[in-house]
């Protein structure tokens, strides 16, 4: 048994403090019923800041980044898999665990960067919603953002209802997006022959790399590594039970992995959109991928229904996202200090820089790129824990990663880190 009594009575109730009904996984019960917290988590790989950093890519160099967004995207699936099953294993979440098992001192470092994402993490949430407010009904960009900051809190309110509710209205705004960009890549077309260069990895200068950095900051979010972990305790049933057999473990996988797999894969299918769209239509015009130029040049190119389409996706993308972050704040803050601060407080701490961001006038798309940018120097701290517990068989028990899942998850975390140093060398020389 690898939780006491008294550990599982901390077992955490989902979302809203309501406990979960429990569902036993036994094989070859219906997997559907069992979705949703990887849709949550989507969320945040779609958010305003993708936005930014996919469409400056696209505008910038064509399809040349593409397949930064596809391995990004395909490391998101491997990570968000592993914290999952982190909090299915044990009970518990990345951050309450890295408190348990780490020094003072490095759960306290952990925390202080941890809050720095969240930081940047509300810029690129509350920006890009003010942005949309203000294409759609010319709402000045600081009135847009308080607007943003309490449609979260409403959102939030779908919490006190259960996991399901919540689920079900990020997962319908989720699907919004999609939908717009879905309905703009059919207009804009895409060149097969290039797409399919743009899968071939290259850059085009250091301009490029800070695009791709950021586009892996925006697509590999940090505070949804620790987010994910707390949605899934109690999700599946007893998963600790469940697990002491191969086949309760098989059952809780795979309904864990095709929840992982068809989140992530529509996450990155939009992804994907943003950047062919801006490659098809505005390569070479001089449009530079900033959020107000992407909205013009839609309605110029496509129609004006284009560039509505577009405020809307960037609206809801800003509301849902902003959401998840409140609540992976709450989480992270929870974890590593075992304090709770009323969300109102400590919403207003994350979102002074951003709204002082918008009051001073600053580029919004600018900010944008760079939080996402600064989204990946966070990457590694909450990957290189996660590995390291999910490696620990007396961490996970029989839910222990295989040798082979360990070695790919420190090869992506070892890439992270030098495409990190690297940014950082170019930055300061160039």
């Amino acid at each position: 048994m690898y939780l006491s009594q008294a550990d599982a009575a901390l077992l955490p109730t989902q979302l809203g403090g309501r406990p979960v009904a429990p569902h036993p996984a036994q094989p070859g019960r219906r997997l559907w019923p069992l979705l949703g917290p990887a849709f949550v988590a989507a969320v945040a790989y779609v958010d305003p800041g993708n936005f930014a950093t996919n469409f400056s890519g696209g505008a910038s160099f064509g399809y040349t980044l593409l397949w930064v967004i596809v391995a990004a995207n395909l490391m998101a699936m491997l990570i968000q898999s592993l914290t999952a099953k982190l909090g299915m294993a044990t009970g518990r979440d990345l951050a309450t665990l890295c408190r348990e098992r780490l020094p003072r001192p490095v759960t306290r470092a952990l925390w202080l960067q941890a809050e720095a994402v969240a930081i940047a993490t509300d810029l690129a949430e509350i920006v890009g919603g003010a942005v949309a407010l203000y294409l759609l009904f010319g709402v000045p960009l600081p009135v847009g953002g308080v607007i943003t900051a309490v449609a979260a809190f409403v959102l939030l309110a779908a919490q006190s209802r259960g996991h399901r509710p919540f689920e079900r209205v990020i997962a319908g705004l989720l699907f919004v997006i999609g939908l717009g960009f879905g309905y703009t890549l059919i207009g804009s077309g895409v060149d097969v022959a290039g797409a399919a260069a743009g899968l071939v990895p290259s850059f085009a200068g250091p301009e490029s790399l800070v695009l791709a950095t950021g586009i892996l900051g925006a697509t590999v979010m940090p505070h949804v590594i620790y987010v994910h972990s707390a949605l899934t305790p109690g999700r599946y049933g007893d998963a600790v039970t469940a697990g002491r057999t191969a086949g309760g473990r098989r059952g809780l996988l795979r309904a864990q992995r095709l929840d992982v797999l068809l989140a992530m894969g529509f996450a990155g299918l939009i992804n994907a959109a943003m950047l062919v769209v801006a490659a098809q239509l505005f390569t070479g015009t001089g449009i530079d991928g900033s959020l107000e130029a992407v909205h013009a040049g839609l309605g110029d190119q496509l129609g004006r229904g284009a560039g509505i389409v577009f405020g809307i996706a960037l609206l809801a993308s800003g509301f849902a996202s902003s959401s998840v972050g409140t609540h992976a704040g709450q989480v992270v803050m929870a974890g590593f200090l075992r304090r709770s601060v009323p969300v109102l407080l400590r919403r207003l701490i994350t979102l002074a820089p951003a709204l002082l961001v918008l009051l001073l006038g600053a580029d919004p798309t600018t900010a944008l790129v760079w939080s996402q940018v600064v989204l990946c120097f966070g990457i590694p701290f909450a990957l290189v824990p996660l590995l390291w517990l999910t490696s620990r068989r007396d961490v996970m028990g029989n839910w222990v990663n295989r040798r082979t899942t360990t070695a790919v998850g420190a090869g992506i975390a070892a890439l992270i880190i030098g495409l990190n140093l690297h940014l950082l060398v170019q930055l300061t020389v160039g």
